[in-house]
């Protein structure tokens, strides 16, 4: 006798189970592509910590040298060389530590060290060409092998984000154009934007650079050039002619920071109406002299006192 067909129910790829199968592999397989491409949330950088050397708007290894009326908004320092030429014309509105007996600007050094290695060793975020001229870029890490350089305008954008941290790399030096410009957008601030630099920086004439430059050997900066930030030399020399520095504070205040209306002091701290004597307090009426206390008519003489008609002779 001959076997029945098959019914619909045991056709290829008809079976309950052979579905439940396939359906469970095609689900599996859409999870293993989604996680193949979902894509790596970089976490916020941190800020390079500078410790003392923050203070500086310069800091040299070797020598600082200017020419022309320059202006240093904070503390200038060399250690452990000592020679600090061109001041004035130039001024330092901070403190001059030259090799100085405290060991300030030898501190300073330390701390700059410990500054560089944390920024050459933070991982890339990002890719940028040679030349950072006409990007946009948002917060993260950026490397270049060897020169980096600048001939126009770079923009840093915070995204909203006041906290967001720029990150440069130069592997080699770093070099800026006649003009060139750091425009900060979104929130940036220039006290979150740091340039580690592998050998030397110049920084064009009439440039208006941002950020905090820690170079391994010097920093020139040239004419005219204006200044947002620090330029920091680990061994060379910083050389200035008529550069201004005018370092803008980093914002650290939120709405949760400053005060809340509570901290101000509330209606119940001043005196309450019942701080102020009570009617109470007044001498009452009761308190003044009743009038029983005058004397009453019973004490003066009475009518029987005076001598009465019997007293005189009789006829």
């Amino acid at each position: 006798m001959p076997r029945p067909a098959p019914g619909p129910a045991f056709r290829a790829g008809r079976h309950p189970i052979s579905s439940l199968v396939a359906a469970a592999t095609l689900t599996l397989s859409g999870v293993l592509v989604l996680a193949a491409v979902a894509p790596q949330a970089h976490a916020a950088e941190a800020p390079v910590d500078l410790a003392t050397a923050g203070d500086f708007s310069v800091l040299a290894g070797a020598t600082v040298t200017n020419t022309g009326p320059s202006v240093v908004d904070r503390d200038l320092g060399v250690s452990p060389g000592s020679a600090v030429t061109g001041f004035p014309p130039g001024r330092v509105l901070g403190t001059v530590y030259a090799a100085d007996a405290e060991g300030v600007a030898l501190r300073a050094q330390d701390d700059l060290r410990v500054a560089y290695v944390d920024a050459a060793g933070r991982t890339p975020t990002g890719a940028v060409t040679a030349d950072l001229s006409g990007q946009t870029l948002v917060g993260g890490v950026y490397r270049a092998d060897t020169t980096m350089g600048l001939t126009g305008t770079v923009t840093l954008d915070a995204e909203g984000n006041e906290d967001a941290v720029f990150i440069f790399q130069a592997g080699s030096s770093l070099i800026t154009g006649s003009g060139s410009a750091v425009e900060l957008i979104g929130g940036a601030q220039a006290c979150n934007v740091y340039w580690q630099v592998g050998s030397s920086a110049t920084i064009g004439t009439t440039s208006r650079f941002v950020g905090t430059v820690m170079a391994l050997t010097s920093v020139t900066v040239q004419t005219g050039t204006t200044v947002d930030g620090r330029m920091l030399a680990r061994n060379g020399q910083v050389s200035l002619d008529s550069v201004v520095f005018a370092s803008s504070a980093c914002d650290e205040t939120s709405p949760s920071a400053s005060p809340s209306p509570t901290d101000s002091p509330s209606p119940t701290d001043s005196p309450s109406p019942t701080d102020s004597p009570s009617p109470t307090d007044s001498p009452s009426p009761t308190d003044s002299p009743s009038p029983t206390n005058s004397p009453s008519p019973t004490n003066s003489p009475s009518p029987t006192n005076s001598p009465s008609p019997t007293n005189s002779p009789s006829p």
